[in-house]
């Protein structure tokens, strides 16, 4: 007993140690979220053709901001529309191109994330990027979808510092493979539980048997609640958690979480995997509180059910998974996001910003005990 204490304790210490040089995701501390298995990078670009691009701002004291972009496949997303829903947990935000998803079902465009006061200016990049594609000469209107979070704690948000050109930088250099987390892109001046947040991601990908199919999810968090990992009440064990005192009162903010799958899925029920990502963000302790924008977009890269722009027939073929094997993507949706939150706090660091607001990292060390106490840390 002793010699399975000292392994497991030591396994603590060198996995902090090596969190210091190199940004560790809590799969790497021996934590593992859910059942299912996830993708080779356990990231969103998992589901193929997906690329994930950053441009961050950090300059000064006061800038902590940036631009996460999101390209559902490798072709002309304006032509080739992609099935997709949108789900509002608490509505305290301002997701640009909400209604025309919300009527045709379908997305046009790359997901733009940024900081709340910078979406006007993510929506006219996005809609320059879309009118300069080959193809899309003759089009009149398109329809942006930008999301946001406000990091004006960290950031000079009034200073509006997100301009077109890292909107376009940041669709230009999204690549598929390796997603990077934490203090980069839309995530760099959030913060989410009261520690520093960011961007996060995972997948899961289900059973040949269960039709093989791949969910990823990203989050840009920026939210609060009661901070739960795998589980365990972390927050309670660490004493900060909302309402324990009139100072700690930090539960307001938003998360923006993007759904993809490769599974052939209409708007319906994407809407309905969609509702599923918020039951993710509830595992983590988030309460989607009065002043938190919390989004879900989802959406199907399937090739069969892409939208065409234009066409002569009347009709496209479309073929969808039954409503009695949906479950399993459920499943997939809520553990890849529940993990991808928690991806977002552990690979975030320590930021000091605006004003010489500083909000830590989360305290892995601490966090790591806590998970030891209760037998969640899995060799």
């Amino acid at each position: 007993m002793k010699n399975a204490l000292l392994l497991v304790l030591l396994f603590i210490a060198y996995s902090y140690s090596y969190a210091q040089k190199h940004k560790m995701r809590v799969r790497d501390y021996g934590i593992k979220i859910g059942v299912l298995k996830t993708g080779k990078l356990n990231a969103i670009t998992d589901v193929t053709g997906v690329k994930v691009g950053h441009e961050t701002l950090i300059e000064g004291e006061n800038i902590r901001t940036g631009v996460t972009t999101i390209i559902p496949h490798t072709g002309n997303v304006f032509q080739a529309k992609v099935p997709a829903a949108i789900y509002i947990g608490n509505g305290f935000g301002k997701l640009t191109g909400y209604s025309q998803v919300e009527e045709l079902g379908n997305i046009e465009t790359p997901i733009v994330l940024t900081n709340t006061l910078s979406a006007p200016t993510a929506s006219n990049a996005l809609i320059s990027y879309t009118l300069a594609l080959p193809g899309n000469e003759d089009v009149r209107s398109v329809n942006p979808v930008v999301g946001e979070t406000n990091d004006g704690f960290l950031n000079d948000i009034r200073g509006r510092h997100v301009k077109e050109e890292h909107v376009l930088s940041a669709i230009s250099n999204a690549r598929e493979g390796k997603v990077e987390e934490g203090n980069v892109g839309a995530g760099t001046g959030t913060v989410c539980f009261g520690y520093k947040g960011g961007i996060g991601t995972s997948s899961r990908v289900l059973p040949s048997s269960l039709g093989g199919y791949t969910v990823g999810v990203l989050v840009q968090t920026n939210f609060g609640g009661v901070l739960e990992v795998n589980g365990v009440p972390v927050a309670k064990e660490l004493g900060k958690y909302p309402y324990q005192d009139k100072i700690l009162n930090d539960v307001d903010g938003s998360c923006m979480i993007v759904v993809i799958t490769d599974a052939p899925l209409d708007a319906r029920n994407l809407k309905r995997l969609a509702k599923r990502a918020i039951m993710g963000l509830a595992k983590t302790g988030g309460i989607a509180s009065n002043g938190s924008g919390d989004y879900v977009i989802a959406l199907s890269t399937a090739r069969e059910n892409l939208v065409p722009y234009s066409g002569e027939s009347m009709f496209y073929e479309s073929k969808v998974l039954k409503n009695d094997d949906i479950s399993p993507l459920f499943l997939a949706t809520i553990e890849a996001t529940e993990e991808a939150i928690l991806n977002s706090l552990f690979t975030a660091e320590t930021l000091e910003g605006r004003d010489g607001n500083n909000v830590d990292s989360l305290p892995v060390k601490e966090v790591m005990k806590v998970m030891k106490k209760y037998n969640k840390i899995n060799k």
